[in-house]
């Protein structure tokens, strides 16, 4: 079966530049977005890919919404879908549905850091050592099985912007090292 990959993002797109920077592209069938002004959807419209908004203050509950993203994705019958700086919690109905075919990048060496401000906490905990996860979604936050992970030493007075850079960085190769291995995609 040929991969259908659909990404999610919130923001700029940059995890989705680097996959569609890579031979992956070819497989990425559309991009979903929770924000009109991701940049994300700016960028998949440029290459000609397809792409949807599923604004969360549009619908009148989150059970709503969930629907409504969940009709959304399964319009594109994906293979897998990535979360690629997507930042809203995806409903267990759908992590159901996707089961092992969702994943997530996190800015931290998971179990540790979870949640939406992983970097400034690393920083404010003082560790020596973070760096970014690979893993699939489950019905936690950032709890799902650990696919691949990297470690990134903290400079001496590292600013918490300069850190995330660097870690996305190792992220977006990451993130393409993983879907290549996940599809069995020959580079």
């Amino acid at each position: 079966m040929t991969a259908r990959l659909l990404v999610l993002a919130s923001g700029t797109g940059s995890l989705l530049q680097a996959v569609l920077d890579s031979p992956l592209a070819r497989y990425v069938v559309a991009v979903g977005s929770d924000n009109p002004e991701a940049g994300a959807l700016e960028r998949a419209a440029e290459v000609g890919i397809e792409a949807f908004c599923v604004i969360p203050s549009e619908f009148p509950s989150r059970r709503h919404w969930d629907q409504a993203l969940q009709r959304a994705i399964g319009a594109y019958a994906p293979t897998l879908v990535i979360s690629a700086g997507f930042m809203r919690i995806l409903g267990p109905e759908l992590v159901q549905e996707y089961r092992n075919r969702i994943i997530n990048t996190h800015p931290a060496l998971l179990p540790a850091f979870p949640g939406a401000h992983a970097v400034p906490d690393a920083l404010r905990y003082g560790v020596k050592v973070t760096g970014c996860t690979v893993h699939f979604v489950d019905e936690g936050v950032d709890t799902g099985t650990i696919i691949a992970q990297e470690a990134l030493a903290i400079e001496p007075n590292e600013t918490e912007e300069h850190l995330h850079e660097r870690i996305k960085v190792v992220e977006r190769a990451m993130l393409v090292d993983v879907v290549t291995s996940l599809i069995g995609e020959q580079p």
